[in-house]
């Protein structure tokens, strides 16, 4: 037995000593690694030096004033019709680009001719009877006119569109030294209530003291949202529990209104009752509130419409003008809209002005319309 454990033990010991040979040139070889390592480090410095060297009396060269335009660039301030344009691109690519279209590459003007026109129009929801009227005044006016070249029909029919839009009292009729009212209708989803925020704001920061009336109880959250934009906007607000009497929201916002001297009452409404027959009472009973509070003084009664909504939206404002003497329109997301034929049918038929148009999320996003502006942006 004494024999195998001296060999076993031989056996053992030349065991540690290669796995100690072999850990020894390990280390070696991470030594001399790490040197090679150190001297590619040290090499990359030197020509990061001479890069330096060679860069400093370049730089020392460059005026201090270049330095400051390179790093802040002059930015040129697009105007505001600039960005008009780029807000309504859908409308100009969409609807109003496919009718330029339609009068490029013929050589005749003939009923082919008005007859695509016509297929394009009820296509992008303009709606038959307005098709049918576009189409009569343009016949008209092309041969008043005396074209005959199917491209310079296109032009023509840009001014008929314009026509149809009114032009008188698409401001606000905000008269200095009394209490100016503004009653906002529409159905809900509509962005009726950011848009009374988006006024109340523009309004404070034209220095007038604002009252707005949150008389849609129905929803809570059109409540909450009111109460957000009225902080941001620095407007007051009244507002009851859920489920309150409008009425009562009414009378207390006037009353506020009379007691602060404010120069402006805006008041929220419901979006949406059971029928009709509900919300004409509703809105009956809101504006006789409001006539006896103002005797003769007249007041704004605006309904805010989805821009996207096409021919629905112009039912929905049937139906509003003759529940409430509707004096204007907002349409709202018209950005976001490739047709944006609504406002030449409403404007035509009900005869109301268009008193802002909503392009965006922003503040600055709900313009003042201004009818030769949107028909250049639209189809230039």
């Amino acid at each position: 037995m004494g024999f195998f454990n001296r060999l076993f033990g031989r056996k053992k010991e030349e065991k540690i000593e290669e796995q100690k040979e072999k850990l020894e040139q390990e280390l070696l070889n991470e030594e001399l690694e790490q040197e090679v390592l150190t001297e590619e480090v040290e090499k990359n410095l030197q020509e990061e030096q001479k890069i330096e060297e060679t860069i400093e009396p370049a730089l020392e060269e460059i005026n201090e004033e270049e330095i400051v335009y390179a790093d802040k660039p002059k930015v040129e301030k697009r105007s505001f019709f600039t960005s008009l344009k780029e807000k309504l691109f859908k409308s100009r690519e969409g609807l109003f680009g496919t009718l330029k279209n339609i009068f490029t590459g013929k050589s005749i003007v003939d009923g082919e001719m008005y007859e695509e026109l016509e297929d394009t129009l009820v296509q992008s929801d303009i709606g038959i009877e307005m098709t049918l009227k576009i189409v009569k005044d343009l016949k008209a006016e092309v041969k008043a006119r005396g074209v005959k070249n199917p491209e310079e029909v296109y032009p023509v029919l840009k001014d008929v569109l314009e026509g149809y839009l009114i032009t008188e009292n698409t401001n606000l009729d905000i008269q200095p030294g009394r209490m100016n009212v503004i009653l906002i209708v529409g159905v809900n989803g509509v962005g009726k209530t950011t848009t009374i925020g988006k006024i109340a704001s523009k309004l404070v920061k034209d220095g007038k003291k604002v009252v707005i009336g949150a008389a849609d109880t129905f929803r809570a959250a059109a409540v909450e949202q009111l109460e957000e934009w009225a902080k941001r906007a620095g407007a007051d607000l009244v507002k009851h529990p859920d489920g309150a009497d409008p009425g009562a929201v009414v009378f207390d916002t006037l009353k506020a209104g009379e007691d602060k001297n404010a120069d402006v009452v805006i008041i929220d409404t419901a979006g949406r009752l059971h029928n009709k027959n509900n919300l004409m009472k509703e809105l009956e009973k809101i504006n006789n509130i409001i006539k006896k509070k103002l005797g003769d003084q007249g007041y704004e009664s605006i309904l805010v419409l989805d821009g996207t909504t096409g021919q629905n939206g112009l039912t929905q404002a049937r139906v509003f003008n003759e529940v409430t003497d509707l004096t204007g329109f907002i349409v709202t997301k018209l950005d976001g809209t490739a047709k944006g034929g609504i406002l030449f049918s409403i404007s035509e038929e009900l005869k109301k002005p268009i008193k802002y148009i909503g392009v965006g999320e922003g503040i600055e996003d709900l313009r003042e319309f201004n009818s030769k502006e949107y028909i250049q942006a639209i189809f230039d």
